[in-house]
């Protein structure tokens, strides 16, 4: 992608930036710049306090004892990863921002944000989190001692091609922070990962940001089948099944009330 393409869609400052690793024989400015960008990614770019770092996991790290893997895995299992993102935050937001903090691209589909609401249904926070990290992709994607970075806004083995139109739709500019944007009320790309839609990006101008459009869909009726969970309180041989009849706007929070109860859901379509 050419500098002025970058500029137009504004993400100039991910072009031609090599990501930061800390190699051998590293230097204290190595492992500074490793932390600071480390801070940024995971956190979203959200602004934090001297007193909010976690100086044990920095001093772990400076000393050779954790990789930088590592210290990005204490950094997501950390409580104020979990005040900033988890706890007032829609479950499926949740996992958007995961992707985009951990593996530095936005979910291709469904399927992906299914596998990881039964993933934390079934075995909590902490195998959330570590799914992303101990992951096939991180590895080849960083290995041990690169800080994970936006990916998704470049064409890579592996990656699907509507997750870079997804990314943008998560991505709201480099001086922008996850928790600045006022949406975190809602997940981002339900609709367009239910019904399968890619969403022609828009370029940014006057200030405004990349969005993608949003048109006149919002009253649009959807079906959401649901299976109910075996809680164990007795023998199940069959599931009974629901249906849901929701509007855009009240789909993040019905799917986030059904996951509370321990519902399974089948199928988003439009009614």
């Amino acid at each position: 992608m050419t500098s002025s393409a970058a500029r137009q869609l504004g993400i100039e400052p991910f072009v031609g930036i090599s990501p930061t690793e800390l190699r051998t024989n590293w230097t204290e400015g190595d492992v500074q710049a490793v932390i600071h960008a480390a801070y940024r990614q995971v956190f979203g770019n959200d602004h934090l306090m001297q007193n909010e770092r976690l100086t044990s996991a920095e001093s772990l790290l400076r000393q050779g004892n954790i990789t930088v893997q590592e210290f990005v895995r204490f950094l997501a299992q950390s409580e104020l990863y979990r005040q900033k993102f988890f706890y007032s935050t829609p479950q499926i937001r949740f996992i958007e921002l995961n992707y985009k903090h951990l593996l530095g691209r936005a979910p291709y589909d469904e399927s992906e944000i299914a596998d990881h609401v039964d993933l934390y249904i079934q075995k909590g926070y902490e195998a959330e989190i570590n799914s992303y990290l101990d992951s096939l992709e991180y590895q080849t994607s960083f290995g041990d001692a690169i800080v994970p970075y936006y990916r998704g806004f470049a064409t890579q083995r592996g990656q699907k091609t509507v997750g870079f139109s997804r990314m943008f739709q998560i991505y709201r500019g480099y001086a922008n922070s996850d928790r600045a944007q006022g949406k975190n009320k809602s997940a981002w790309l339900t609709q367009d990962l239910a019904r399968n839609l890619v969403t022609p990006i828009q370029t940014s101008s006057l200030g405004r940001g990349l969005a993608g459009a949003a048109g006149d869909e919002r009253g649009q009726l959807y079906r959401v089948r649901v299976m109910q969970a075996d809680r164990g309180r007795t023998p199940q041989i069959r599931r009974s099944m629901s249906e849901y009849l929701v509007t855009y706007d009240q789909l993040s929070p019905t799917l986030q009330r059904l996951n509370q109860r321990g519902g399974r859901v089948v199928s988003i379509t439009i009614a």
